[in-house]
């Protein structure tokens, strides 16, 4: 049974289901930003998707690509794009997950942390602004997510760019 079709099929249909998300975190975080009594639910929804979806289908993707290489009898050493995207998906990857991730849980914890199952809304827990707006520390913590976000974008874009190219030097 040939499995490459199945596998590139899973691939692709990952990539759309795991990295279209990356290009709306950005649109979340604006309107956080713009409604600060929804901040922290902005910040905390953009990190469940990442989490339930974003992550977990990423390490699919490197699951998948070996299974595409492997069966598609695909000789990596002379295939230039695959030894430019493999490193670039384990930046992201290492990147997302050690780096990002921790910077996000930052973010929810300075902008109140997560609420309490049934604990009615409104207080600090409910994302409102401290008074005299945020703290320095919140909002460097913020500006650090925005650049991860961004150099996590950039590397799916130069990612996505290669696999539909398949460049060769």
């Amino acid at each position: 049974m040939n499995l490459f079709p199945l596998l590139l099929f899973v691939h692709v249909l990952g990539a759309i289901i795991a990295f279209g998300p990356a290009f709306t975190f950005p649109i979340i975080g604006a309107f956080g930003g713009r409604e600060p009594m929804h901040a922290n639910f902005a910040i905390r929804l953009s990190d469940r998707i990442s989490k339930v979806q974003v992550v977990p289908l990423a390490l699919l993707q490197g699951i998948t690509g070996l299974g595409l290489i492997y069966f598609g009898n695909i000789d990596l050493f002379k295939s230039t794009w695959l030894l430019i995207a493999i490193p670039l998906y384990v930046i992201a990857i290492v990147y997302a997950i050690f780096v990002q991730k921790p910077a996000a849980e930052k973010v929810i914890a300075l902008s109140g942390g997560t609420p309490k199952p049934g604990a009615a809304p409104g207080g600090p827990a409910a994302g409102g602004p401290p008074a005299g707006g945020p703290p320095p520390e919140l909002m460097a913590a913020i500006v650090k997510v925005q650049r991860g976000g961004m150099l996590l974008v950039g590397l799916i874009v130069v990612i996505v760019f290669l696999m539909v190219t398949k460049l060769s030097f």
